[in-house]
């Protein structure tokens, strides 16, 4: 079910009052937002949702065994089994088709193909690795006694939660499982429904607007036949898709937090301004930030983090985004995408370690200095969203020969008006805080007519500027 359309703002409407209605009785809401969640998962296919179940099942299973086991061995072996178990599930819907055409091109290159190689055919459940890292997050947390376990009902709720289920954020137990057990504590009065509103609206307009407009105009017309544009509509569509899928995936964030918040829940930050950012660490700092944080807590930190030497430090960082890169997609373009993510990290680490040997600021700050950081770190960004973007490697290369080699012909797809949805959304980035905060008072202060106009007039822009019909949000088949 996507979020901007009819089917869904009819099944929130229903969510939303039997969400407030059962508040008192806890369990019956408990089961009710269960419910209400694997409707919402199922919508796209209802096979689905016995592997949402499935998952959730090990999660709580693999919870309990953790938490029972009589010695450190047995916490360990228990911890051990269940990651094992929800990694096996996760790999077969993500990796088993990739890595069965890697051993099939590797038979044909040694003349030995096999019938038995033949690549397989499977379907991706939407949303796999989102309520997987959820459950291996809730399961090595018990498993460091960061959480004590909490009644399986309550963990089938955190993780099927319908706002964050197919494309995140990625909700940490410690944050949400206190927010569900006691549920019965929220009040609708102390809703900001003014920030709610401003979030879901504003999502809505940065995908169907925004985020569509320029797929539709540049992006996917450049990167569908990469051989056909010249060097001008290539580096326009790579900033396109800069611009698309920031807009794209914090707009279904922002709608997803926005929702939540009107059924009385926090949920956690996803995105700060990436294209702010002064270096690549400052990127992930701000970038999907619960993959960012996950990706810290539960692979670079227990590969040894930067607590070894140079040398280790660089390979950890290596393979936390290289496996980064694998989780979004199981494509060589995926492992492109997170090695150069993680070189450009390497080398800003060696950076700021000889500035600091060397008595200087890991970082100048300096005007002109930090506009040059900021600048360096957008065109690493965009090179890498090129070969994140492009359908196999060699189309990659291909935009990079055409980039390059491609200018002094006609660019018929560079108009001013793709040129300013680009800047615009760019130089959105840059406004200052305060001046969303006064928006947004602005608009609270107004009463609850006024605020329903303003809305409906808003709306009625995003319908008439959006396209025809609702493209599927981009990380919805990560």
């Amino acid at each position: 079910m996507l979020f901007p359309t009819i089917d869904f703002a009819i099944f929130f409407a229903v969510v939303f009052l039997g969400n407030w209605l059962l508040k008192p009785y806890v369990r019956s809401w408990k089961w009710f937002i269960l419910a209400a969640s694997y409707v919402f998962y199922g919508w796209w296919d209802w096979r689905f949702v016995f592997l949402l179940a499935f998952s959730t099942l090990l999660t709580v299973g693999g919870g309990e065994a953790v938490h029972r086991a009589r010695d450190e061995r047995g916490r360990r072996i228990a911890l051990m089994v269940t990651v094992a178990s929800e990694l096996a599930l996760l790999g077969w819907f993500k990796y088993a088709g990739f890595l069965s055409l890697a051993l099939d091109n590797i038979a044909q290159a040694l003349g030995r193909h096999s019938a038995l190689l033949t690549p397989l055919q499977v379907t991706l459940p939407i949303g796999i690795s989102f309520f997987t890292f959820m459950g291996l997050s809730y399961v090595i947390d018990l498993y460091r006694r960061e959480l004590v376990p909490s009644r399986p009902l309550d963990v089938a709720v955190f993780v099927a939660f319908f706002p964050h289920l197919v494309a995140g954020p990625i909700v940490r137990g410690a944050d949400l499982l206190p927010q569900i057990g006691h549920a019965v504590d929220r009040e609708v009065q102390r809703v900001d429904r003014t920030q709610a509103a401003i979030l879901i609206f504003g999502g809505l307009c940065k995908k169907v607007v925004i985020s569509s407009y320029v797929s539709s105009a540049i992006v996917d017309p450049v990167f569908a036949n990469p051989r056909l544009h010249t060097g001008p509509e290539i580096l326009l569509a790579v900033y396109g898709y800069a611009v698309q899928i920031y807009c794209d995936f914090s707009g279904y964030t922002d709608i997803a937090i926005g929702c939540a918040m009107l059924l009385g829940f926090h949920f956690p930050q996803n995105f700060d301004r990436p294209y702010r950012a002064r270096s690549l660490q400052d990127f992930w700092r701000r970038w999907h930030i619960t993959l960012s944080m996950w990706l810290r807590d539960y692979l670079y930190v227990p590969l040894g983090g930067n607590r070894g030497s140079r040398l280790t430090t660089y390979r950890n960082i290596m393979i936390t985004m290289v496996l980064g890169g694998l989780w979004h997609g199981a494509a060589w373009t995926f492992v492109m995408w997170g090695a150069l993510h993680g070189s450009g990290q390497c080398l800003g680490h060696a950076k700021r370690s000889w500035r600091l040997s060397h008595g200087r600021p890991a970082q100048s700050d300096a005007p002109g200095a930090v506009i040059f950081q900021r600048v360096m770190t957008f065109q690493v960004v965009c090179l890498a969203w090129l070969f994140f973007r492009a359908d196999t490697i060699q189309s990659a290369f291909t935009l990079c020969h055409r980039l390059l080699l491609g200018w002094g012909e006609p660019a018929p797809l560079v108009r001013a008006p793709v040129i300013l949805a680009i800047v615009g959304a760019l130089a959105l980035q840059y406004l200052p805080r305060d001046l969303g905060l006064r928006l947004r008072d602005a608009f609270g202060a107004l009463p609850a007519l006024g605020q329903a106009v303003a809305l409906g007039l808003f709306l009625l822009v995003i319908t008439t500027l959006g396209p025809a019909g609702v493209a599927p949000f981009i990380y919805f088949r990560f």
